[in-house]
């Protein structure tokens, strides 16, 4: 019987790779069954067909074994060159409003001068206002972080980045969905406004007739708390100027005339004044633990309070500029 020779040989995938592209070694050997991988930079495989990324240029010794069998095995060099520059975000799915940080990928191993910078290419056929927002708003670093203000199926981002003078423009494009939540809605004299909140962001205002309904059943007026009862006239007896109450958290909400707005235990006792300018309208986010407030700069928001002596730690967070709304209600339904 005679006896069929063993070829071992293998090919890879592209002929001239990079520092951090990954590299396919394709195995064409006849025959075998187990198979031993050295790609000459301390890294091994026993896949058949491995892939394999260098992380330095250089040339390297690869070397494939055949069921271990010194006699079955092919060698070849392969010369790896200077890294692709990239960038990259650890995040593989994209949403409106959260942070993101991308973070420049590059090999630079003669130690030459880099620079970045971090831009959107606006295309105004798409969106004719940013929406790519930079958080600290500092473009040059080797990472940046971002949040999108707007779903897209191709959000483009942009590095230009420069080492030892020469430039390299390297483009992407991400797909950013959008996620429902809840929003705040608010009534001026004209119109009827929704404006979505994504934790401590918000998205532009707009507007929307389908907020009549909550707007329209928002009052201030009276309330029902641990089955009782509260009305303004009866709540007057203990704030006299009171124009409008809400109450969370055995935590009296409430604006007085011309007064600005105030917090105060369920008792009456230690009020604290929230803000000083007058308050047209109120709402609570039994949600979010929020109370938003419009004055006269316009909408504002803070979470509850929750010490004793009604003391509160955080400031006052503008949510827009509108100064003429006149009724506040929170929906907790995600849109």
């Amino acid at each position: 019987m005679a006896c069929k020779k063993v070829t071992v040989e293998f090919s890879y995938s592209p002929e001239a790779p990079r520092a951090g592209q990954s590299v396919s070694f394709s195995n064409l050997s006849s025959s075998g069954e187990d198979w031993a991988w050295n790609f000459g930079d301390g890294i091994t495989s026993t896949s058949k067909s491995p892939s394999h990324t260098y992380k330095q240029p250089g040339t390297y010794r690869v070397s494939l074994k055949v069921d271990n069998k010194a006699s079955l095995t092919c060698a070849k060099e392969i010369t790896v060159y200077d890294t692709v520059p990239t960038f990259v975000c650890n995040d593989s799915l994209l949403y409106i409003y959260n942070d993101y940080t991308f973070t420049a990928n590059h090999y630079n191993p003669y130690s030459y001068k880099v620079e970045y910078l971090w831009y959107e290419p606006i295309d105004s056929t798409v969106y004719r206002e940013p929406y790519v927002i930079i958080v600290d708003t500092v473009r040059t670093n080797s990472s940046v972080k971002v949040y999108f203000t707007r779903a897209l199926e191709n959000i483009r981002f942009a590095l230009r980045l420069t080492v030892n003078g020469e430039t390299t423009v390297i483009e992407k494009s991400f797909r950013v969905a959008d996620q429902p939540t809840h929003s705040v809605v608010m009534r001026t004299a004209t119109a009827d406004y929704r404006q979505r909140i994504f934790g401590k962001r918000a998205e532009n205002v707009r507007m929307d007739a389908s907020a009549a309904e909550l707007l329209d059943a928002e009052q201030d007026t009276a309330q029902i708390y641990n089955g009782y009862a509260f009305y303004l006239s009866d709540m007057r007896e203990i704030f006299p100027e009171l124009a409008g109450f809400h109450i969370a958290n055995r935590k009296f909400y409430y604006r007085v005339t011309d007064g600005g707005l105030w917090v105060a235990n369920i008792d009456g006792s230690d009020q604290v004044q929230i803000d000083s300018l007058n308050c047209h309208a109120m709402t609570l986010d039994l949600t979010d633990n929020r109370i938003y407030w419009a004055n006269d700069s316009g909408v504002w928001y803070m979470p509850f309070i929750g010490s004793d002596n009604n003391k509160f730690v955080t400031s006052p967070t503008q949510l827009n500029p509108m100064n003429d709304v006149i009724k506040l209600a929170a929906d907790p339904t995600n849109h």
